[in-house]
C-alpha cells in the first residue's frame, strides 16, 4: 500500500503539466481582478464566474490528460506486473491509486479556492453560501470525471478514454436542453428516452449552481444534501464497475 502511495505520488510530481496548470491557475484567478474592470457588466459576478471556471478548467484537463499518461506508463513501462506480483489485491491497487489522486486534487483545489476567496475579499465581492457550495460541487464534479477515466481506462485506449469522458461532461452539462427539446417533439418514447438516459449520465448540470451566483439563491437546503448524496453514490457505482472489470483484465507479459 505504502508503495503505491509514494510511487503515485513521485509520478504526480515529475509531471511538469501539473505546474503548469498551477501557475496558469493563479495566473488566470488574478486576471478576473482586470477582468472585472474591463467590462461593462457586474464586476462581482465576472470575478466569482472567472475564478471558479478556471479552477474546473484547468483541474478537468488535468484529471484527464495526467491520470490517463500515469496508468498507460505503468502498463507500457510494465511495472504493474511488479506492483500487482506483491501481496496486493487489486482492487486495493485501484482504491489506493484513486483516494492518492483525490487528496491531491482536494489540496490543490482547497490552496485554489484560499486564493479566490482573497481575491474576492481584496475585491470587497460578498462570499455567499453557494460561492463555497459551487467550490465543493466542483470538486464532486472532478471527482466523478476521475473515476470516469479510471473506469475507461479499464478497457479503453489512452485518447479514447479523454474523448469518451469529455463527451460525457459535455452532455452532461446539457440535458436541460436535451429535455426541453425532447418536450417540444411532443412525442413520449423521445422523453422517456431522455429522462432515462440522464440517470445513466452524472448529475453535473445539478452541480452546475456557478452559473446561477448573483441572479438566484432560492435553494432549499435539501437540493444540496440531495445532490451531494447523488454524486457521492455515483461515484460509488463508477468505482464499483472498475473494479469488477479490472479484477478480470489480463495483462500481456
Amino acid at each position: 500500500m505504502l508503495n503505491i502511495t509514494i510511487n503515485t505520488f513521485k509520478e504526480i510530481v515529475r509531471n511538469k503539466f501539473l505546474y503548469l496548470i498551477l501557475f496558469f491557475a493563479f495566473i488566470f484567478i488574478v486576471f478576473s481582478i482586470l477582468l472585472g474592470k474591463l467590462t461593462i457588466w457586474d464586476d462581482d459576478k465576472i470575478i466569482v464566474d472567472f475564478g471558479l471556471a478556471m479552477i474546473e478548467i484547468f483541474w478537468l484537463v488535468w484529471v484527464l490528460f495526467t491520470w490517463t499518461q500515469l496508468l498507460f506508463k505503468e502498463i507500457e513501462w510494465k511495472t504493474i506486473f511488479l506492483i500487482l506480483s506483491k501481496p496486493i489485491k487489486r482492487y486495493e491497487f485501484i482504491l489506493w491509486k484513486f483516494l492518492w489522486f483525490s487528496a491531491t486534487i482536494l489540496l490543490i483545489i482547497a490552496f485554489q479556492s484560499i486564493l479566490l476567496l482573497i481575491v474576492l475579499w481584496i475585491k470587497d465581492v460578498s462570499i455567499t453560501p453557494l460561492i463555497l457550495f459551487s467550490l465543493l460541487f466542483t470538486y464532486f464534479k472532478l471527482e466523478i470525471v476521475l473515476a470516469l477515466v479510471f473506469f475507461f481506462s479499464t478497457f479503453m485506449g489512452n485518447m479514447l478514454t479523454i474523448l469518451v469522458t469529455l463527451m460525457i461532461y459535455f452532455l452532461s452539462h446539457s440535458f436541460s436542453l436535451l429535455l426541453d427539446m425532447a418536450m417540444r417533439s411532443q412525442n413520449a418514447i423521445t422523453q422517456y428516452f431522455v429522462q432515462t438516459l440522464q440517470l445513466l449520465f452524472p448529475p453535473f448540470e445539478a452541480l452546475n449552481i456557478k452559473d446561477v451566483i448573483g441572479s438566484f439563491t432560492n435553494f432549499h437546503p435539501n437540493f444540496f444534501l440531495f445532490n451531494s448524496a447523488y454524486s457521492l453514490v455515483y461515484l460509488a457505482l463508477i468505482l464499483l464497475w472498475t473494479i469488477l472489470i479490472f479484477n478480470k483484465k489480463k495483462f500481456e507479459s
